[in-house]
C-alpha cells in the first residue's frame, strides 16, 4: 500500500483546545491523546469513572467497581453494582429539553422535528402502549422501520421498558427476517407499512405477511402506516397500527431499572458460512461506548447538529442515534435516496439545517467525488467535522472528502469498529495529525494491537488487528450461541479477541486497515490485503469501485483477480488494470483476470463483500446473502466470469 506520509490535518491550538477531549484530558490531568490512552489501560477503573461523570451517564444507583472478570476475558461483568436505563441519558437531562433532538426529512421533502421533551413524551406514550399490549422486560422486539422520529422513538422506547431491541434492515425479504426473529424467539414486531425509494412507495406488507405466517410465536405486529400506502384499512385487520396503540405519557410508568449487564439490543450480522450471529449488547456497554466515543473521536456537544444517514437495521443507525442523542446534540435523519432527486441531496441537507458533523460510507464519498460539481454546490460551511467508516477508504477518496465537503478546513474522522464491538478499536482525534486514509489513534480504553501469527506486535508490516483485554462495547456473547461466539473471536490466540481485519502500524504511530483477514491473499508466499490492491486500482481514471480476490493457482498458491465498475471504456481500463499491479506490486502479483461488471455485491452499509465475489468466482455457495441490498448483482458476476472463461 502507497502510504502517504503527508498529514492533510494539522490542529491549530485553538481547536486543541476545544476539544471535547482536551476537555476529557484535562480532568484526569493527561497532556495529549497519547498520554490519555496509556492512562485508560493504566488506571481503567479511574478512566470510566471520570468518561461516565463526563458524558453525564444517569445511574439510578451508582456502581462499586468498573470490571469483574471472573468468568475469564471474553465474559466480562461491567459496573458492577450499579443500576441505569441507557435512555435516561437522553431523555432526562433538563438542559436539553427545549432543544431540538430529532429533524427527519423524508424523499419527498417533508420534515418533522421533536424537542427532547416531546421524544421523552413520544418515548413514553409508546413504552406505555407496549407496556399496556402485555410486552415486557426482556421480550425480543423486532424492529423493521425506515429512519426517522417513529423509527428512534421506537427503539428507545422498547429499551425504556426493559425489552430487548431486535433491528432489521428495513429491505430484507421474509428468510432474512424469519431467520433473525426466529433464533431469538421475538414476541413482537415494529415495522413500516412502506417507504420511499427513488420517487417510488416501495411496499412491506407482502414481506410482513409473509413473515407472520412463517413464524406463529410472533405474537404481535405493530405496524406504522406510511402516508402513501394505500391498502384498504381492512388489510389491517390482524396487526395493531403504532399509533394507535400510544398512550399518554403520563400513564408510563419510569422507565425499567436494569443491570448494567442486562440486554437492551440483538443484533446480527452475516458470518462466511452458516446462520447470522445475533451480537448481544448491554445497557452498560454499547451506550456508554458510543457516548465515549462521540466525544473523544467525534467531539460532539450540546447543540451541535449531527447527520449520518444510515439505516436502522445496521449498526450503524443505533451508532448514530446515540452519537447525537447521548450528548445533547440534534439528529438530522433522512429516509431515503442520498442521489435523489440528484447528487446535491447530501448537501443541501447539511446547508438547510446548518449540520456541523457529517458522517458517510466511502462508497457514498465515491458517489459524491465522481459528481463534484452537483454535490458540493450547495453552502457546506456550517461543517466543523467530517466522519468515514465502514469500509476501507482509498486515499484519494479520503483527500477528495476532506478538501472537497470539508473545505480543507474540517478533520476527516476515519472510523473502524463493528456491529460485535460497539464503537471502534482504532479511530483518530481531531488534536492530533491526519494522514490519509489512516487511523491517528486507538481508542482509549481499547487494549488493541498490531499481531503476527504468532501473536507478536508488529510495526511496519500486514498483521491481524487483536484486541489484548476485554473492553467496554464489547458484545456480551451471541445470543444463546456461547460456544460459537468463542470460536469466532476468542480461539485463534488464547485470551486475545482478533477482530478478522488486516492491519498495518507505521513508526510514526498511525494505522491503516487492509481489508479483513479471511479475505487476505497469498501470492507466491507473500501477503496481500485486497484494499491494498483496489487502492491502486481506484487511482485508474474511469475506475469507479474495485473489488479484488484470492484465487486458487497451482503454481503460486493463490493468484489475483480484479472486479471494477467503471464510467470509461472497458478495454483500455482493463490493460491498464494489470499494467498498473504489476509496475506498483511487481509481476508476481499481476492479476490472473479483470472483470469490468455492472455492480459489486454489497451490504447497506456499504461494505463490498469480497467472499461472495470469491464463492462465485470459484462456483461455491454463495453463503449468507440476507445482507446484500443487491443480490442481482452476483447474476452479473457469473454471466460475465462465464463469458470470459
Amino acid at each position: 500500500m502507497a502510504l502517504d506520509s503527508n498529514d492533510i490535518w494539522q490542529p491549530t491550538a485553538d481547536y486543541i483546545d476545544r476539544a471535547q477531549v482536551t476537555a476529557l484530558s484535562k480532568r484526569l490531568g493527561a497532556t495529549d491523546i497519547d498520554a490519555l490512552y496509556d492512562l485508560s489501560l493504566a488506571e481503567p477503573e479511574r478512566y470510566w469513572r471520570e468518561v461516565t461523570s463526563f458524558c453525564n451517564i444517569r445511574w439510578s444507583r451508582d456502581y462499586d467497581r468498573y470490571c469483574d472478570l471472573s468468568r475469564g476475558a471474553p465474559f466480562p461483568a461491567w459496573f458492577v453494582g450499579g443500576e441505569l436505563n441507557w435512555v435516561d441519558t437522553i431523555l432526562d437531562n433538563p438542559e436539553w429539553a427545549a432543544r431540538t433532538a430529532i429533524i427527519a426529512e423524508r424523499e419527498d421533502g417533508s420534515v418533522r422535528e421533536v424537542t427532547y421533551r416531546e421524544l421523552k413524551d413520544e418515548v413514553r406514550s409508546l413504552a406505555a402502549g407496549l407496556l399496556r399490549l402485555g410486552l415486557k422486560r426482556g421480550d425480543r422486539i423486532g424492529l423493521l422501520m425506515e429512519n426517522g422520529i417513529e423509527a428512534s422513538v421506537s427503539l428507545i422506547a422498547v429499551s425504556y421498558i426493559g425489552a430487548i431491541v431486535v433491528p432489521l434492515f428495513s429491505g430484507f425479504g421474509t428468510d432474512a427476517i424469519v431467520a433473525r426473529l426466529g433464533s431469538c424467539g421475538a414476541k413482537a414486531l415494529l415495522a413500516t407499512t412502506g417507504f420511499q425509494r427513488r420517487g417510488r412507495f416501495i411496499s412491506t406488507r407482502d414481506t410482513i405477511a409473509s413473515v407472520r405466517k412463517e413464524l406463529p410465536d410472533l405474537e404481535l405486529v405493530v405496524l406504522k402506516r406510511s402516508p402513501e400506502d394505500t391498502a384498504p384499512t381492512d388489510a389491517d385487520a390482524d396487526y395493531l397500527d403504532w399509533q394507535l396503540v400510544r398512550q399518554s405519557p403520563d400513564s408510563a410508568p419510569p422507565s425499567a431499572r436494569m443491570s448494567p449487564n442486562d440486554p437492551f439490543m440483538v443484533i446480527f450480522t452475516s458470518g462466511t458460512t452458516g446462520k447470522p450471529k445475533g451480537a448481544v449488547h448491554v445497557h452498560g456497554g454499547f451506550p456508554i461506548k458510543i457516548a465515549h466515543d462521540s466525544a473523544v473521536h467525534f467531539d460532539v456537544g450540546a447543540g451541535d447538529v449531527f447527520c449520518w444517514p444510515a439505516d436502522m437495521g445496521w449498526i450503524a443507525g443505533s451508532l448514530i442515534l446515540g452519537s447525537a442523542l447521548l450528548r445533547g446534540a440534534t439528529l438530522v435523519c433522512y429516509d431515503g435516496a442520498p442521489d435523489y432527486p440528484d447528487w446535491s441531496r447530501m448537501g443541501r441537507l447539511i446547508e438547510t439545517y446548518r449540520v456541523t458533523h457529517y458522517g458517510s460510507a466511502p462508497t457514498l464519498i465515491r458517489g459524491l467525488a465522481s459528481n463534484e460539481a452537483v454535490s458540493t454546490a450547495p453552502d457546506l460551511s456550517s461543517l466543523r467535522l467530517l466522519i468515514t467508516a465502514g469500509e476501507s477508504i482509498a486515499a484519494e477518496h479520503f483527500v477528495w472528502f476532506e478538501q472537497a465537503f470539508g473545505r480543507g478546513e474540517c478533520p476527516l474522522i476515519n472510523y473502524t469498529g463493528g456491529t460485535e464491538v460497539s464503537g471502534c478499536l482504532l479511530s483518530s482525534v481531531v488534536t492530533k495529525p491526519i494522514v490519509p486514509a489512516g487511523f491517528n489513534t486507538r481508542s482509549p480504553g481499547v487494549a488493541c494491537d498490531v499481531l503476527d501469527p504468532a501473536g507478536r506486535p508488529l510495526i511496519g508490516a500486514i498483521g491481524e488487528l487483536a484486541v489484548l483485554a476485554p473492553f467496554v462495547g464489547m458484545t456480551a456473547s451471541f445470543w444463546q450461541d456461547e460456544q460459537r461466539y468463542l470460536e469466532t473471536y476468542w480461539s485463534t490466540v488464547p485470551g486475545v479477541w482478533i477482530h478478522g481485519d488486516l492491519a498495518m502500524r507505521t513508526e510514526e504511530g498511525h494505522y491503516f486497515l487492509l481489508g479483513r483477514s479471511d479475505d487476505t491473499i497469498k501470492v507466491a508466499g507473500k501477503r496481500v490485503g485486497p484494499a491494498e490492491v483496489e487502492e491502486i486500482l481506484v487511482e485508474i481514471e474511469g475506475v469507479i469501485e474495485a473489488a479484488v480476490i484470492g484465487a486458487e493457482d497451482p503454481v503460486k498458491g493463490q493468484a489475483l483477480v480484479a472486479f471494477l465498475t467503471c464510467s470509461g471504456p472497458a478495454d483500455d481500463i482493463l490493460k491498464l488494470a494489470t499494467a498498473r499491479i504489476q509496475e506498483r506490486l511487481g509481476k508476481p502479483f499481476a492479476p490472473r483476470a479483470v472483470f469490468v461488471v455492472p455492480q459489486l455485491p454489497k451490504t447497506r452499509s456499504s461494505k463490498i463483500m469480497r467472499r461472495v465475489i470469491r464463492s462465485v468466482y470459484s462456483g461455491s455457495p454463495a453463503g449468507d446473502l440476507s445482507s446484500l441490498v443487491n443480490p442481482e448483482a452476483i447474476a452479473d458476476i457469473e454471466r460475465i466470469v462465464r463469458q470470459g472463461a
